[in-house]
This record gives structure tokens, sequence and C-alpha cells, in this order.
């Protein structure tokens, strides 16, 4: 944002001047908005659908069988498995960049290797950082969530303690904090707002698959609230504090190197090249605890993702585990560095993957607090009978398809300018697909709604109706026609067959 244009306190807190005439003079005023504005604003999406899962202990792949079907539900899932598959690879290339500087940090000559690899899109050096990342990333996967959590303990300590000696290391070695603090903003108007507006997107698309499938993770939740304060506060104000980190260390190296270097990586790597012991030894422990950040969030937000979804598709032959290798080996294959190329091709890859994923999260929400109003039949999101509340017609719901086009619809125009293959759409396009999470939430949220005023779906409920922790469903292998849901529970109580939710037993 601030190479866009923008000065460090825009881009950070969000400062918007606007111009306007008072008294026959031009007069300039400001607003402030918070920093964290994109990520907050993430933050609270997270929370909206991550209270489904923390309410009826289920994950994402049971919750779109109620507003997409029972079969319906498999190409959603399909779609949050084949981005985190794309992220795994992502971050694997970016903890592959870590391990090439503690590689070198030891041995100096690997800076040096020959490139046997050319017309690739990377050279060997790179590559085989990578796959050493990559490789030591597979024995993670194979633990329990319950028993790698012991990863995370230690994240928790050595990552931020990284993160803050690295930034003072960079200003005792400047002796200033840099010019890029005193820089004046490059734009103005019509051009700064709309900077300002891409930037927040860009955040909110940083987090468009976790907003769809945080309920993997909050299933796991003793109660609801035990997910709101905890991801709406450290979401935006851990971005926040990274942001504002990495934007004081990129100024001190212009005062160090006579220009601004924004990757943290490459700032090591100089470092590195002055070559004395004391500061290899630095960049090695830097660079492994910045490794050690990226392989927690590939098992957190990427295996573990993708195994539950996979596990969905085909539960006879997946379960998380195995699923989660189905994604290292995707990403492996993606060939990360190629999307790595530049920003602009992550940039226009993670707004383009926005468009799909903020219709699926329009019509999860619609679902849950407009059609359903938190009332769910958990004993039928488990069951292919027919006649059940959530088979609809064949499997699918077609109100919730029809919504989640028409939220892919009004940014398909804008998108294909971005992509930029010689077809060209009216700015109007543009704009709206500037806003793209925003546009395919809102109008997949509603038309889906509008569809179920019109077309009225089963298993609703007039009033909120969220069970939360009380919820007792009752498993019994019945396929009669109807089903009486005070009846069965009765039936289910005496015959001692009862599933507590909240523990997950029977």
């Amino acid at each position: 944002m601030i190479v866009g244009g923008l000065n460090w306190w825009q881009s950070w807190i969000w400062y918007v001047y606007m111009n306007h005439v008072r008294f026959g003079k031009m007069s300039e005023s400001n607003d402030e908005y918070s920093v964290w504005l994109g990520y907050a604003i993430a933050a609270c999406f997270i929370c909206i659908t991550g209270r489904i899962g923390a309410t009826y202990h289920i994950g994402f792949p049971v919750i779109a069988r109620s507003s997409f079907g029972i079969w319906g539900s498999l190409w959603p899932v399909f779609n949050r498995a084949a981005m985190a598959c794309v992220w795994y690879g992502v971050q694997a290339w970016i903890g592959g960049e870590c391990v090439r500087l503690m590689v070198a940090s030891i041995w100096r000559s690997f800076d040096r290797l020959p490139n046997t690899i050319p017309n690739s899109g990377t050279d060997t050096e790179n590559f085989v950082a990578f796959f050493i990342f990559w490789s030591c990333s597979l024995p993670a996967i194979w633990f329990s969530v319950q028993t790698i959590r012991h990863l995370f303990t230690l994240k928790a300590y050595v990552v931020p303690v990284a993160a803050i000696s690295y930034l003072v290391w960079a200003l005792v070695k400047a002796h200033d904090i840099g010019p890029i603090i005193h820089k004046k903003a490059e734009i103005s108007g019509s051009d700064f707002s709309w900077a300002m507006v891409k930037g927040i997107m860009s955040s909110i698309a940083n987090f468009a698959t976790l907003i769809v499938n945080d309920p993997d993770f909050t299933r796991f939740a003793r109660k609801p609230r035990d997910t709101l304060w905890s991801q709406l506060i450290t979401i935006p104000t851990g971005f926040a504090i990274t942001s504002l980190i990495g934007i004081l260390v990129s100024s001190s190296s212009q005062v160090i190197y006579g220009e601004p270097i924004w990757n943290p990586l490459d700032l090591l790597q100089n470092f590195l090249n002055e070559g004395d012991s004391a500061t290899r030894a630095g960049v090695f422990l830097i660079a492994f605890a910045f490794a050690l950040a990226q392989l927690g969030t590939n098992i957190a937000a990427n295996s573990v993702s993708a195994g539950t979804d996979m596990t969905a598709l085909l539960p006879r032959f997946l379960n998380i585990r195995r699923g989660g290798y189905i994604c290292a080996i995707v990403g492996l294959a993606m060939c990360p560095w190629r999307l790595l190329s530049s920003s602009n091709n992550f940039t226009t890859y993670l707004s383009a993957y926005s468009v799909f994923l903020s219709s699926i999260a329009g019509v999860l929400v619609s679902d849950y607090y407009f059609v359903r109003k938190g009332f769910l039949q958990i004993r039928d999101l488990y069951s292919a009978r027919k006649r059940g509340p959530y088979y609809y017609t064949m499997g699918f719901n077609w109100r919730a398809y029809t919504a989640y086009l028409a939220g892919i619809a009004i940014n398909m125009a804008g998108f294909i300018n971005a992509l930029e293959v010689g077809v060209h759409f009216s700015m109007a396009a543009q704009y709206i697909y500037n806003v793209n999470f925003f546009c395919g939430f809102i109008v997949s949220s509603a038309v889906y709604y509008a569809l179920n005023r019109i077309f009225p779906v089963p298993a609703t409920a007039d009033t909120w109706t969220e069970v939360g922790d009380e919820i007792t469903e009752v498993i019994l292998a019945d396929d009669s026609s109807s089903y009486d849901e005070e009846k069965h529970h009765q039936k289910g109580t005496q015959s001692g067959v009862v599933v507590d939710e909240k523990r997950g037993s029977r």
C-alpha cells in the first residue's frame, strides 16, 4: 500500500482525507478509521460463521449441508479444500525461503549453487530449500490436533520474540526509524479512496478461507462465547502489530541500504551478506522462528482444514491425516513459485477466489441467522434420507446455488478486467469488483433469503431457536416419511440411545 502511494500512517491507521466546499472555499477534513479496519471486518465475519460450529459442535462440511443440501454441499467443500491446498503450497514456499537463509547462514557456498533447472520459474537453491521445508513438514501432519498443540505453544513464545528482536536489530543498525515514517502520501482524491478500499479488500481476502471454515475449529469450543473475543480482538490486533513492525523495519532498511526493502527475508539476506559470525547467527535464529511460524500456519489453516474437507468428500477412503498428506502433495505439484512471481499475480488470485468464497459465506450466514434463526436438526444433517429436511431436490438446494451464482455474477465483469485478457468492461464493473467480498456476500445472502421467503424450506423456526449446549439428538435408524422431533426424543430416551453434542458421546 505504501508503494502504491499511501504513507505509512495511512496504510496502518487508515486516514481518509476528504475535500469539500464550505462557505465557498475548499477545506480539508479527516476521519480516522481503525487500521485495522480490514482485519477487524474479517474478524467479525469469522466470529459470525464460527458461532455456528461453537453452538452445535459441527464443522463446515456438515453446516454446508443445511443450506446447500446433503449432496449439494460437496461443491463448496471442494472449493475450500482446493483453496487450502493452494495456500499450503504458498506457505511452504515462504517457509522454504526461511530454510534457504538458515542453510546459507551455516554454509555460505549454498548461495552460489549452480542453477540446474533453468526456465522453471525458480532455481536450484530456492527449490532445494523449499523441498527441505516441505519434507520436514510431513511428520507434523501425522499427529492429531490434540498432540500438535505443543508446536503452537512453542511458536507462541518464539515467533513474537524473534519479530521484536528483528525490529530492534534493524533500528539499532540504522540509528534511525527512516524516511518512510516521514513520507507524505503520493496520491489523493478518488485514487486514495480506492487504494484504501483495495487494501481493506485484500485484508479480507487473506481471511476468506477461514471465514468459510472457521467452524472446523470452533466446534471444539465448550460454549459459543469462548470463540468470540478470542478471535474478535486478536485477529486485527495481531495483524496490526505485525504490519507495524514490517513498516518500521522497512523504513530502517532505507537508511541502511538507500532503498526500502519490503520483504523481511530479503532484508535478512542483505544482513547475511555482511558475513560476520554474529550476524549469521542472528539471521539463522530469526529465519528459524519465521520458518516455525510458516509451519504452524500451514498445519492449522491448511492441512487440517483440507483434511477435514476431504474427509467429507470421500469419508470411506480418507481421514484428516490422509487428507493432509494429499494437501501437501498438491501444494508441491502446483509450483507455488509461479503464483508468487509477482505481488500482482498473488493479489489477483486472492481477489478471484474471494469472489467464490464470499458467495458461499453469504449463503451459510443467511441460512443460519435469517432463514432458520439458529435452528438445526443435527440428526438429519448426517442422514441421506430422501424425505429428510436437508435433502431438498436430489440432495441439492437450488435456492442456495441460485444465490451462490448470483453472488459470483455481480463480480464477474470486474474479475475479467483484473485478469487483463484483452476484454474490458466499464469502470462501474471495476468499482464493484474492488469491493468484491462485500458484493458477493451481500448479493448471495439477499438472494438466498428472498428465495426462501417465496419458496420456504423445512426445518425452520419462527423465532430465534439456537439450542446450544443443551442440544441432545437421537440416533435412530428410522426411514419414516415424517419426522417428529419430540416423539423421537422421547423414544430415543427410553431406548437409551442419546447423543450429547456437548461431549460428542452416546
